[in-house]
C-alpha cells in the first residue's frame, strides 16, 4: 500500500473531571495553566504518549517504548531492533524482498561479525551507509506505527536522519475557564528507587480542544499508509479513558473532527478550527466557576457547520467524525 495521497486537518475535544490532565513539573506538577486567560493547556506530547500507551497495549510496534521490560533510550531500542534481524526469519524477508543486493551486504556482515555487538557497530560504519539507510528506512516504514505518524530523529553513530511525522498537533487548551480545586491532599510520588511527597493538585472540569494535522509530503518520507491512519483515529479516541490512572481518572473523548481536503489544497486551509467553536456558561450569573460537567456548558458549533457544509465537494473531499453523548454537529 502506499502512502496517504491527501492532506487532512482535524480537530480532537476530550473532558478532564476532577483530575489533573498535565501536570507541570516546575510547578510542583501543577495543572499546565494561561493564567492570563485561565484556561488549562496540555502539551501535544502528553496527547501523543497516551495515544503510543495505547498502541503498545493493542501489541502495536512502537519505538518509543520499553524492551524487555526496562525503559532504554532511543540508542538502546534501535540496537534491540537491528539485533531482531539476526534471529527473526520472518522480518528479514520483510526487509530485504525484492533487493537481493542489500540483503547480500547484510548477509555479508553477519558472515563476518558473529556477535551482536558486532553486527550492530558493522552497520555504523562510513563504508556501509547505503545498507545503513536502508535499514532504518525499513524500520520506519516497516516496523514501529509511532514513527510513521508522529516521526523521530536518530542520531545514533551513523544511524543519523530525522524524519518529519505526518501527523502534528499543537498543544490543546480548555475551552472555558478552568479552576483548580482547592485541596491540602497529600500523595505519595513513586520514583525508580525513591519516594517523594507532594500535593494533590487538580481541576474541576477542563474541556480540552487539540487542533491537528495530517500532511501527505511528510506521509511519503515515513510511508504513512490510509490503515496507519485509521489506527490513529482509534487510538487517538480510545487512549485517554483506556488508561486511567490516580490522576488521570475521568477522562473521555467528545468529538473527533477530521476535514480531508481535495488535491490542491494544504493544511491548515481553513485556519485552526478550535477557532470556530463558541463557549460559554449556561448559567450566565455563576459563570466559569461553577462548571463541573459538560451540561453546565453551552457549546455552539454553528461556525464549524456552516464552513464545512458550504465547502463540500470544493475544498473538501470527505469529512470524518466520531461523537459522544452530548455532541451533535449537523454536517
Amino acid at each position: 500500500m502506499s502512502a496517504i495521497k491527501n492532506n487532512s486537518d482535524f480537530l480532537f475535544i476530550y473532558e478532564a473531571i476532577n483530575c489533573n490532565p498535565n501536570g507541570d513539573p516546575d510547578q510542583e506538577n501543577k495543572p499546565r495553566m494561561d493564567y492570563e486567560t485561565q484556561t488549562n493547556l496540555v502539551t501535544d506530547t502528553r496527547l501523543k504518549r497516551y495515544i503510543r500507551d495505547y498502541f503498545m497495549n493493542e501489541g502495536k510496534e512502537v519505538f518509543v517504548s520499553m524492551e524487555e521490560g526496562k525503559k532504554v533510550n532511543p540508542d538502546q531500542k534501535l540496537e534491540f531492533t537491528i539485533n531482531r534481524l539476526l534471529t527473526e526469519q520472518d522480518l528479514v524477508e520483510t526487509y530485504f524482498d525484492g533487493n537481493d543486493e542489500m540483503r547480500k551486504s547484510f548477509d555479508d556482515i553477519i558472515k563476518e561479525k558473529k556477535e551482536k555487538e558486532g553486527v550492530f557497530k558493522a552497520l555504523q560504519n562510513k563504508k556501509n551507509r547505503a545498507l545503513n539507510d536502508f535499514i532504518l528506512d525499513k524500520i520506519v516504514k516497516e516496523t514501529f506505527l509511532d514513527i510513521r505518524l508522529f516521526g523521530s530523529a536518530f542520531a545514533v553513530g551513523g544511524f543519523t536522519h530525522a524524519y518529519t511525522g505526518p501527523v502534528q498537533i499543537n498543544w490543546g487548551y480548555s475551552l472555558n475557564k478552568v479552576y483548580q480545586i482547592d485541596s491540602d491532599s497529600i500523595v505519595t510520588i513513586m520514583n525508580d528507587d525513591s519516594s517523594t511527597f507532594g500535593k494533590d493538585y487538580r481541576v474541576h472540569y477542563s474541556l480540552l480542544a487539540f487542533h491537528g494535522v495530517v500532511n501527505k509530503y511528510s506521509a511519503k518520507q515515513t510511508g504513512l499508509k490510509e490503515k496507519d491512519l485509521e489506527e490513529f483515529r482509534n487510538g487517538i479516541w480510545q487512549a485517554i479513558p483506556s488508561l486511567p490512572t490516580r490522576s488521570k481518572l475521568n477522562q473521555y473523548p467528545k468529538l473527533y473532527l477530521e476535514i480531508v481536503y481535495n488535491d490542491g489544497f494544504n493544511n491548515g486551509h481553513f485556519g485552526d478550527l478550535r477557532d470556530l467553536i463558541q463557549c460559554s456558561p449556561k448559567d450566565e450569573n455563576a459563570g466559569y466557576k461553577k462548571v463541573r460537567k459538560f451540561s453546565d456548558l453551552k457549546i455552539d458549533l454553528s461556525k464549524l457547520e456552516s464552513l464545512i457544509n458550504s465547502n463540500k465537494g470544493k475544498a473538501i473531499k470527505d469529512v470524518i467524525l466520531r461523537t459522544s453523548d452530548g455532541i451533535t454537529i449537523n454536517i
